[in-house]
């Protein structure tokens, strides 16, 4: 665990990081944001200086606070990534959603405390949204104040609202039919919120992610936050989640893990 005496600096740090990115990014919002393709022809993978400018003051400001500290991200790459502590940092999660002018992009930042993913945030700077938190705790802070964070609990999987960002875009073909099995069984699924659908299920409003080919900076700071909210973080074996990503379940009630994970079996790969 990470020292009781500095898990507040930890906390409110990570709200000074949101701040930082946010003013990084909002400028470049439904502007100008420079937007390039870091694919190979016929393929498309897009960056934007928002993506680089949030995380380079992202990093700037561990650096300066933080020294020893490593850092893995998804612009800029590691930097000792086996320190005891490691930030890891996807500084617009949603960059397709971002240059389409749709505010469910987020800033993504997670903390590994001797290798374990440990606190975490999902930042709204346009919303004016941070959900943070660790597995004691998490929490909603807005411009309005702050709200402690709860999953939903106690309804059956017909009764549950499911989201997976595009089944067709990054999901193999064997994952697009358990991905279809999944949804089947449930109420309602909506596409294309990234980790925005995590904080969503850390709220409540949300039931059940289902993703494929995530990297670490996809995911690290959802695992932390949705323990602190009381939901489950699993791959597909229903395993914890590896330090490279993947294959991920995240589930507001833990108890549905397990009527979910036999329908993703014929999809879950190992790696």
């Amino acid at each position: 665990m990470i020292p009781t005496a500095l898990v507040d600096r930890l906390d409110n740090f990570l709200l000074e990081l949101n701040r930082a990115s946010g003013a990084a990014i909002l400028p470049l919002f439904r502007a100008d944001h420079g937007l390039e393709n870091k694919a190979g022809p016929g393929d498309f993978d897009p960056v934007t200086s928002a993506d680089r400018n949030a995380e380079a003051a992202i990093r700037a400001l561990i650096a300066s606070t933080f020294p020893d500290h490593g850092v893995i991200g998804e612009e800029y790459g590691e930097d000792r990534p086996d320190a005891e502590f490691v930030w890891v940092l996807d500084p617009v999660d949603g960059t397709r959603a971002f240059i389409a002018g749709l505010p469910v992009w987020t800033t993504l930042i997670g903390l590994r405390f001797q290798g374990r993913p440990t606190m975490g945030s999902i930042g709204q700077p346009y919303l004016g949204e941070v959900f943070l938190g660790a597995a004691a705790g998490s929490r909603l802070v807005t411009r309005e104040g702050e709200k402690s964070l709860a999953t939903r609990k106690g309804l059956k999987l017909p009764e549950a609202i499911i989201h997976t960002t595009d089944p067709v875009g990054y999901f193999k073909p064997w994952e697009v039919e358990a991905w279809n099995r999944v949804r089947a069984a449930t109420r309602l699924a909506r596409m294309g919120c990234d980790g925005y659908a995590y904080a969503m299920v850390a709220l409540g409003a949300l039931d059940i992610v289902i993703e494929a080919g995530l990297k670490s900076w996809d995911i690290d700071a959802a695992i932390p936050l949705l323990a602190g909210a009381g939901g489950a973080v699993t791959d597909w074996f229903g395993q914890p989640v590896g330090s490279r990503g993947g294959q991920v379940v995240i589930s507001g009630d833990p108890a549905l893990i397990p009527e979910i994970l036999p329908l993703l079996r014929d999809g879950a790969r190992a790696g």
